[in-house]
Order: C-alpha cells, then sequence, then structure tokens
C-alpha cells in the first residue's frame, strides 16, 4: 500500500478552507479590532490593506499552509508599541472569537490558542509578562 496525498491528514488551514477562509477571518477579526477604541488606537496611522494581508500571510503560516510571510518579525513590529497584556490578551479573544464564529472546529482554536501564548512575550511591552 502507499501512502496517497489523500491518506495524510490535513493541516488546520485546509481543513477551515483553505485561503479564502482565512482572509475571511481576517476581515471579520479586524472589524472586532478596529471598533474597540483601545485596540483600534494602535491602528490609527497604519496601512490597512497590507496590515491585513501580513495577518493572512501569518495566520495561514500558523495553521499549517504556506508558508509566504516575509514580512517583519513580531518582536520587531510590535515592541516599540508598549502593548500591556491585558491588550495582549483581548486582541487574542478577538481572534479565538473571530475563529470560532466561523465554525473552526475546537482543535484548530487550540492551536491557535497555544500559538498566541507561546508568542505573547514577542508582543507583550518587555516588562509586562503576567497573564494570559
Amino acid at each position: 500500500m502507499t501512502v496517497t496525498e489523500e491518506a495524510l491528514p490535513k493541516s488546520h488551514y485546509d481543513r477551515i478552507g483553505g485561503a479564502s477562509s482565512v482572509r475571511a477571518a481576517v476581515e471579520l477579526f479586524y472589524d472586532k479590532v478596529l471598533a474597540d477604541p483601545t485596540s483600534a488606537s494602535y491602528f490609527a496611522n497604519v496601512d490597512m490593506v497590507g496590515q491585513r494581508r501580513h495577518l493572512t500571510l501569518m495566520l495561514t503560516t500558523v495553521l499549517g499552509g504556506p508558508d509566504e510571510y516575509t514580512g517583519r518579525g513580531l518582536a520587531e513590529a510590535h515592541q516599540p508599541l508598549n502593548i500591556p497584556v491585558e491588550h495582549y490578551a483581548r486582541v487574542g479573544e478577538y481572534l479565538l472569537a473571530t475563529l470560532a464564529e466561523l465554525d473552526v472546529p475546537a482543535d484548530t482554536l487550540d492551536h491557535v490558542r497555544v500559538v498566541l501564548g507561546q508568542v505573547q512575550d514577542q508582543v507583550v511591552a518587555s516588562g509586562d509578562r503576567s497573564g494570559a
């Protein structure tokens, strides 16, 4: 018996519907983030078309899709913003709520939750590591 591509386990990315599903999640996510004055303030002078593209590529990679992200690293992009842990947690909740709204499977939500925990120190302001 040979192993075919169909026999291989699908990535989270493939299971949720690939590129179109990730793009839809990013759009809905930023609707939530930009409706919250606390998180929206971080994006006041940001090119949101480019920002959405960056997050789409990053989320694609996190979910096991093609790794085509070539932007700045998380720490380089976020440390200058002095993001407190509370704001990071809130934005993480928006992402998880968005994915849940889109009926993303529980194990994929768990995977995203783990990744959010793993990258927190790269995003949260130095010296503000408690929480999440």
